[in-house]
């Protein structure tokens, strides 16, 4: 289904199920059908409305060919909720769909109950800006690399090394992101946009409940950055799922999604200050 913004953007989505609403919001370049094999048939078992987006930059939604920023995402996002009239909504996003998340729940608290944070951070590594800038700019020439050096190198970059051992797996990870094309300008732009300047202070101000989820092995958004940011958000709480790399809602389906809906299953009414979700230290890093 499509909607048109005020500013006439079109934005994709589906909506499904009945119950609390969640949105789900994705990575760099990642259509919102990445959510579709694992995370909204749990989800919606497990009784809630379940959203997903294509972001702005991924077909069937609008290119943004001249560029676009992450305002204009959190704009995007805002602007389907009310649409959907699916407020307050709790928000899940992974890597750049959380750095979404975090400024959504910064500029329009009032719309989110709760949201989680997926392979997320409060800043980028210099290592992840250059390559995220490089990336973008092999796009702008039109630079075709190889399918298969291409898809190996998204491998080793997003997937554990339980996965990369297991031939078997690695061979259908392989082929699928072979499969996948380089992108166009909507992923040059999100690319631009997926290297996060340093946030870290002013997501001291965030007064939602906020759950930060870290994969093991991620080399994007280090579990270490993921404590970091729990640590600046007020009231936060952190999990580590293990075995995984940036890809973890897909590589270990299950934990993510045990993790996920014990969170969204808490009740947010009664949360003001994010106070009432914090664990102890021994259990954040449990």
């Amino acid at each position: 289904m499509l909607m048109t913004t005020e500013d006439g953007i079109r934005l994709s989505y589906h909506d499904q199920g009945d119950g609390p609403p969640v949105l789900l919001l994705t990575g760099t370049g990642a259509p919102s059908s990445v959510w579709d094999l694992h995370q909204v048939p749990a989800l919606r078992a497990a009784g809630f409305r379940v959203i997903t987006m294509d972001n702005r930059g991924i077909p069937p939604s609008d290119e943004g060919a001249a560029g676009f920023t992450v305002d204009d995402l959190v704009a995007d996002v805002a602007a389907l909720l009310d649409y959907l009239d699916a407020t307050p909504c709790r928000v899940v996003g992974t890597s750049m769909g959380a750095y979404i998340a975090q400024e959504l729940a910064l500029a329009h608290p009032r719309l989110l109950d709760a949201v989680v944070l997926m392979a997320a951070c409060g800043r980028s590594s210099l290592v992840q800006r250059v390559l995220a800038e490089a990336e973008a700019e092999l796009i702008e020439r039109g630079t075709e690399l190889p399918p298969g050096y291409r898809a190996a190198v998204r491998a080793m970059h997003n997937l554990g090394p339980a996965t990369l051992a297991d031939d078997d797996l690695a061979a259908d990870w392989l082929d699928l992101l072979a499969a996948s094309d380089d992108g166009g300008p909507g992923v040059r732009a999100q690319l631009l946009l997926s290297a996060l300047p340093d946030r870290r202070e002013a997501y001291r101000g965030i007064k939602v409940p906020c759950h930060v989820i870290s994969f093991e092995h991620d080399l994007v958004a280090p579990p270490s950055a993921g404590a970091e940011l729990a640590e600046v958000i007020p009231g936060a709480t952190h999990r580590t799922i293990p075995g995984c790399g940036h890809f973890g809602y897909l590589e270990k389906p299950e934990a993510v999604n045990r993790e996920l809906i014990h969170f969204l299953r808490m009740d947010f009414g009664a949360v003001t200050t994010g106070a009432s979700v914090t664990r102890t230290r021994a259990e954040r890093q449990a």
